[in-house]
């Protein structure tokens, strides 16, 4: 999780009067432990009475961003850099939030620069870390989370990083040490838990298991910590067949987590059909045959997406990266420079302006084909611009990754994501997954000769024949290293890296094992 704060020093806080003075005080800690409503109640009198103090601002820009505001977080921190343009806690609080917002670019560029302020300020160090790590550029992430350790030893989120650093690494067992460090000497770190747990392949005991619970009955725990924590222990309880325990404790990491913002699934709905008619019938698109480079692998989390990147990246002419955020960063500069929002200005666009924005992608993903001629781009919701990866790149190849809806979602319900709202409760899952449906179906009657349809459990079922089809659709040769992906070295950053370099399972399946606790599923889904 980002780190918004840091003690305060009494010059940030001049010229606050006592009251607001306590308030703006109670309201750091606060947000320190992430309780957002806590800390938005002691910060509502301190604008009152200081409605312009940078410090004032500088902490409403932390909540807004963990509410998930983040336009309006940004433009409040931009009002207090105003007043403390080379304070290094401000360019970090900036730097959090663009992490947040997607805009890794201007994250590293804004921490980079706080952290040469100021060499000694942890959390600058931590940030630029994890919008590396994001960012696939483990190398560069390592040097920056060393240093946040070296500065503080006991940091265990720096030290999860880290690990799971190591994990993207193939380094499972460097990975599992450093995550048991952590816990040893932190009992009740809810990220080292939880990174733990999300090995996948490592199943946590009864030991374990009393453990975790002993550290959710801590005080003084941050909101982050518990909500980790409890997705920890429900993994582990699901590991031991205590199917109705592990739901329960699912529900309740759920339900803390989903107190700092609601999804709203209408907007988000009409948001999908909007995007939907916007390139409907197709625009004309690049008259330019580009993109030819790029193999697109979009999905809903937890549907085997990192599996098919393992097998297209072990072939020799792929590079295989990750969830590249290249694509909707492209979108949002075009909507900057035109401003509106995407898609509403997709009617304006002519052939060359397709072209113009398939080359910038081009161009800002140009590293991933130094040593391959062609690469993978795994960002899952890339799916909601697919008519603008035709327009743009009409020689991209897209491949949709499908698993059973129940599966799916039950998955995305026991995964501790830390942006996807959505997965909070069935109702919302159930919603975004008929968005997603209903999309992919729209894509594919429009563009049945580009989106490649993968079925996990069709892939698990037969996959000679699957690989085939899919190196196929993709113009690539057949190479056996493709059936052997699990002995790739490739770094792997998502939550099945360790799942990936084992060989095809059957049983990851889960749903049946929660027989009827699963029936409210069901009725969301519309199934029987």
């Amino acid at each position: 999780m980002n780190q918004l704060t840091s003690p305060l020093p009494d010059s940030r806080l001049d010229g606050l009067p006592p009251q607001a003075l306590r308030s703006v005080v109670a309201a750091a800690q606060a947000l320190d432990l992430g309780r957002v409503e806590e800390a938005d109640r002691h910060l509502v009198g301190a604008l009152a009475l200081s409605p312009r103090h940078p410090e004032a601002l500088r902490l409403l820009a932390g909540i807004q961003s963990l509410r998930g505001q983040h336009a309006q977080a940004i433009a409040t921190m931009q009002g207090a850099l105003a007043q403390r343009p080379d304070d290094a806690l401000y360019l970090n609080t900036l730097g959090t939030i663009q992490i947040t917002q997607g805009d890794l670019d201007a994250a590293i560029a804004t921490l980079r620069r706080a952290s040469e302020m100021d060499p000694k300020l942890v959390p600058a160090w931590y940030n630029l870390g994890l919008a590396l790590v994001h960012s696939v550029r483990t190398g560069d992430a390592v040097v920056a989370l060393r240093r946040a350790v070296e500065l503080e030893p006991d940091h265990a989120a720096a030290h999860t990083l880290l690990a799971d650093a190591l994990r993207a690494s193939g380094r499972i067992a460097d990975a599992i040490g450093e995550y048991r460090r952590v816990i040893a000497k932190q009992p009740g770190a809810g990220v080292a838990w939880w990174g733990l747990a999300n090995l996948k392949t490592v199943k946590l005991g009864a030991d374990d298991i009393e453990a975790m619970r002993r550290a959710l009955q801590r005080p003084g725990a941050s909101d982050d910590s518990l909500v980790a924590l409890g997705f920890a222990l429900g993994k582990a309880l699901d590991d031991n067949g205590r199917y109705d325990e592990a739901l329960v404790a699912i529900g309740a990491a759920n339900t803390r987590a989903r107190r700092r913002g609601t999804w709203n699934a209408a907007a988000f709905s009409t948001a999908v059909t909007n995007a939907l008619d916007a390139f409907t019938p197709s625009p004309a698109g690049s008259a330019e045959a580009i993109g030819g480079e790029v193999i697109f692998i979009v999905s809903m989390p937890r549907s085997g997406s990192t599996l098919v990147e393992q097998i297209l990246g072990a072939h020799s002419q792929v590079e295989g990266t990750s969830e590249l955020p290249d694509l909707p960063l492209v979108l949002t500069e075009e909507s900057r420079r035109r401003g509106k929002p995407f898609p509403h200005w997709v009617a304006a666009m002519q052939p060359e302006d397709w072209t113009r924005l398939g080359r910038r992608y081009l161009e800002r993903t140009a590293r991933w084909r130094e040593r391959r001629p062609r690469f993978t781009d795994k960002l899952l919701n890339n799916w909601f611009y697919l008519g603008a990866i035709r327009a743009m790149l009409p020689a991209a190849r897209i491949v949709v990754c499908r698993r059973d809806p129940l599966e799916t979602c039950l998955s995305c319900y026991r995964q501790h994501f830390v942006n996807n709202e959505y997965t909070r409760t069935f109702t919302d899952l159930a919603a975004y997954w008929r968005d997603f449906d209903r999309a992919i179906r729209h894509w594919r009657q429009l563009h049945a000769e580009h989106l490649y349809e993968n079925v996990y459990e069709a892939l698990i079922a037969d996959p000679d024949t699957k690989i085939r089809e899919l190196l196929a659709f993709c113009g690539l040769a057949f190479e056996q290293s493709c059936m052997d992906f699990h002995r790739s070295e490739r770094e792997v950053l998502t939550a099945s890296a360790a799942q990936v370099r084992e060989p095809l399972r059957g049983d990851t399946a889960r749903a049946a094992r929660y027989g009827a606790l699963l029936d409210p599923l069901r009725t969301a889904l519309g199934l029987a």
